[in-house]
């Protein structure tokens, strides 16, 4: 170690109040210092204090002791030397900071002192851990976003990491509060701080090291910040050159400590370390401290009561009450005109403003490239030789050519089956016949108990652009899909304000995934903790119902007329046959005669009226039976007019109910009044912690909606979608990609209104990932050569019922069945009426037979009569008239 850290320097006050008023105050300063020689110069600082600050009230008295190794003799040294010491004349010493309790103020040199235990103690050079407020300056300056942290577990490597973590947490909060959606993507990164990728602890005097730097190889970072001592710097780097971790692509930023020593014989040509400007100057801090003190000490005479300082060093437990007071003003001192700069101290008693030589081990020799003035970093890049003899900057990181890739089951754009008995995907074509790409992917098991995952095949729209980035990009991948099978939303964690990510967003961010790809919501949510690429698939939101397929019943062909019309017609039938009749009946014309010698025509029967009235109307053709009289004439045409308005107008309505389909009622759309002023009757939702469900609650004017909607949202978009299918879900509100998709194949769905909340579907990463602008620019890429086209032809938009909806609308058996079952009837009747006529006839024959047997039996009869009795009695009988009948 050098003399600097091994050197304890505090400063003791003491006074002693004058006797006289006229008198000066004593002010006794006691030093332990290492070597005579500051003895010497110490004395000197305080003659200048006395001749820049001295007053004939108040002389500054300088005491000081050489310090010893021993702890316990250089305590005796400092009570029996110091405190026991008398001052000239009237002075009374003031005691030293003892184990007591007793607070008295003192500065030291040391970078390394335990103020959480030491609370009196002030220094006049800051701790190491102020050393990262140099790396993160220097990470901002040189772009490097990745960053790996390796640090001892004691004090001074816990403070370090605390230190890099505040400062990098509040970079990060500063950005997140930036509407960054005004600018561009490169300005916004530039603008990001840089965040820590991993934190490596290790124990101090740890001999291997390896299983850590092993770990810290596997990431993609390769600049490495490390926080050690000495001897555990030392035992790193040999490690390091083990692991070839000292060479090309690498950086290694570390501090004071990791360069001086035993640790700078084997740290790595490159490497970049700090060294305190004139930290190494004890004279230039022995004049700096005293410069402090006097002005303190004069401020404190001047402005407050100073009470009597306990006496003695051993069993004193008095608490010297303007000691915390003493503190107090030193810590507020500021002393622009230091041999070491300027001279303030913050809330912990620290060195403020601190400025350090940025130096560069190059061939065993450490060569200033740069410095640090307090605030900012200022480097000569053309100085700098970087690890493995490079003299441009590394760029921090290696992107890793493995990814883990998470997806989620949404078809069109992925689609999951089960591998086949022996291990491999089913082979299937596109519907050009092109061979569909499968990849193998892992999922959550549900089925086979003791393993939480099962092979599965998947592919789609999105696998498709997976393979595609992949070989341009040059990258392998593994595809998992997301355990919970959510996007992503937040939620609280155990009824608490903090909030997490779960889903594919939640697995991305917690590194379980490299790389979102699916349908994954562009919104402001998710881009305040992720990046997204430019858009694969620009969409929106619109609304899934079930298609009212109209059913044609047996009697459709009765539709175009009310009932009350139909039986209006038919009574108009049977009044119009009844009139005729009775017009034709009556009228002196009804028997029509073109002169007196033809026989007279016969009237109109009702029979004939009742043919004459269906005839006409059913314009089957009008034979015999017309009427013959004027006045019924006038009235058969009228009634033949009446039929042809009749018949023209249910001809023209049968064709638009049997043809053309009647307009249905449907969603209008996000504004439509039963999504506006829900009810139970009509039932609508979306998918759980989904973007479509935020999208809602974060739209206030869309609040009610949203209420009604929360109690019906359902886990995934294929349950609700066959929900709507099965009548149990009036409408579903998602992304209309997926949506138009789903009613392109399944004919008894349709979308209906307008899009609302236009979006569009990107590739998650993290916001440090390296890959970031290259998935960008080749997305890009494939919308410029049309290859997105060919995806979105191939996956989203081949229809299934195009064909159908669009061919011309013809009548089909079901329309006209009610029309096939009248002829049926009609024939029915028909069969049904001819054996009643039938029967009829043959009842009319046997009625017939009998007269016959009646008349010969009479004319028997006749005869025999005759012969007994020749009385003539054909006067009294007409026997040869069959029609006259006989009585005896």
């Amino acid at each position: 170690m050098s003399t600097m850290r091994l050197l304890l320097l505090a400063l003791l006050f003491s006074s002693s109040f004058a006797r006289a008023g006229c008198d000066p105050k004593i002010v006794n300063i006691g030093a332990v210092l290492s070597t005579k020689k500051h003895e010497q110069i110490f004395r000197e600082a305080v003659n200048q204090a006395n001749k820049r600050h001295g007053t004939w009230k108040l002389q500054l008295n300088a005491t000081s002791v050489t310090h010893k190794p021993n702890a316990i003799q250089m305590a005796l040294s400092v009570c029996e030397d110091l405190i026991s010491s008398q001052v000239p004349r009237d002075g009374d010493p003031l005691p030293a900071p003892s184990p007591n309790g007793i607070v008295i103020p003192a500065l030291s040199l040391s970078c390394s002192s335990l103020q959480s235990i030491h609370l009196s103690f002030l220094r006049t050079v800051p701790p190491y851990s102020h050393q990262a407020n140099v790396w993160f300056e220097m990470m901002r300056v040189f772009n490097w976003n990745h960053v790996i942290l390796i640090v001892s577990d004691d004090h001074e490597g816990r403070a370090a990491q605390k230190k890099l973590e505040t400062l990098l947490e509040e970079k990060e909060s500063k950005s997140k509060k930036r509407n960054y959606e005004n600018l561009d993507q490169l300005s916004y990164d530039n603008k990001r701080g840089p965040k820590a990728e991993k934190v490596l602890q290790f124990d101090p005097g740890t001999k291997n090291v390896t299983s850590l730097l092993l770990e810290a190889k596997e990431l993609e970072a390769r600049v490495i910040i490390l926080s050690a001592s000495e001897d555990d710097a030392a035992t790193v780097y040999r490690s390091a050159a083990m692991l070839n971790m000292t060479g090309s692509g690498y950086v290694w930023l570390v501090g004071e400590r990791e360069i001086s020593g035993n640790a700078l014989r084997y740290a790595p040509d490159g490497v970049i370390g700090l060294q305190l400007i004139n930290g190494k100057n004890e004279s230039a801090h022995i004049s700096d401290a005293v410069a402090v003190v006097a002005q303190a000490v004069h401020d404190l005479f001047e402005k407050e009561n100073i009470t009597d300082p306990p006496r003695g060093c051993v069993g004193n437990t008095n608490i010297w009450k303007t000691g915390p007071l003493f503190k107090r003003v030193l810590m507020s001192s500021k002393y622009s005109e230091g041999v070491t700069g300027r001279v303030e101290f913050n809330e912990d008693g620290d060195r403020k403003f601190a400025n350090y030589s940025i130096m560069n081990l190059q061939n065993r020799k450490l060569v200033q490239v740069g410095i640090y003035n307090g605030s900012n970093v200022l480097t000569n890049d053309r100085k700098i030789i970087w690890p493995g003899g490079e003299t441009e900057k590394p760029q921090g990181y290696q992107m890793s050519t493995k990814l883990k890739i998470v997806t989620i089951h949404q078809e069109p754009f992925v689609y999951v089956k089960p591998t086949q008995a022996d291990g491999t995907c089913r082979e299937e074509f596109t519907i050009n016949g092109d061979p569909v790409k499968k990849v193998f992917c892992t999922g959550p098991n549900e089925t086979i108990p003791g393993r939480p995952t099962v092979a599965l095949c998947c592919y789609g729209f999105c696998i498709d652009l997976l393979i595609r980035l992949a070989g341009v990009m040059n990258f392998t991948y593994e595809v998992h899909l997301v355990a919970d099978g959510k996007f992503g939303t937040q939620e609280r964690v155990n009824n608490s304000n903090k909030k997490e990510w779960n889903g594919m967003m939640g697995e991305l961010l917690s590194g379980q995934a490299d790389m979102i790809v699916a349908p994954l919501t562009i919104n402001n949510e998710r881009a305040q903790y992720i990046e997204f690429s430019k858009p694969f698939k620009y969409q929106g939101l619109t609304i899934l119902v079930k298609k009212e397929i109209p059913r044609s019943t047996l009697d459709s062909f009765m539709q175009p007329f009310q009932s009350t019309l139909w039986l209006l017609v038919g009574l108009s039938v049977h009044v119009v046959a009844v009139m005729l009749y009775l017009l034709d009946r009556f009228s002196p014309f009804g028997r029509f005669k073109v002169n007196s010698e033809e026989e007279e025509e016969d009237a109109l029967t009702l029979s004939s009226a009742m043919w004459f009235s269906w005839g006409v109307l059913l314009n089957s053709g009008i034979g015999e039976g017309a009427p013959r009289s004027f006045s019924a004439r006038i009235l058969g045409m009228v009634w033949a007019g009446f039929a042809m308005i009749i018949v023209a107008s249910y001809t023209a309505n049968l064709a638009a109910f049997l043809v053309l389909d009647r307009p249905e009622e449907r969603i209008t759309g996000i504004n439509d009044p039963r999504l506006r002023n829900p009810s139970d009757k009509f039932i609508y939702a979306t998918v759980k912690q989904s973007s479509v469900d935020i999208y809602f609650r974060r739209q206030v004017e869309l609040s009610t909606m949203y209420r009604h909607m929360e109690k019906h949202n359902y886990e995934s978009a294929a349950e609700a979608i066959q929900a709507v299918r099965d009548n149990k879900l009036h409408a579903f509100i998602w992304d209309s990609a997926v949506l138009e998709f789903e009613a392109s194949q399944k004919c008894d769905l349709v979308t209906t209104g307008e899009l609302f909340f236009r979006s569009g579907f990107g590739i998650g990463m993290r916001k440090d990932s390296p890959w970031k602008q290259n998935v960008s620019l080749a997305i890009l890429k494939s919308h410029e050569n049309g290859f997105m086209e060919d995806l979105d032809k191939t996956w989203v938009r081949y229809q299934e019922c195009d064909s159908r909806s669009n061919a011309p609308a013809t009548l089909t058996f079901e329309n006209m069945a009610g029309v096939f079952m009248l002829v049926a009837g009609g024939i029915v009747a028909g069969i049904f009426l001819i054996f009643i006529e039938i029967a009829y006839k043959r009842h009319k024959d046997a009625r017939r037979k009998q007269m016959q047997l009646a008349f010969a039996a009479v004319n028997v009869w006749r005869k025999n009569l005759q012969q007994y009795h020749p009385t003539d009695i054909t006067g009294q009988l007409n026997l040869s008239d069959p029609s006259v009948s006989t009585v005896v």
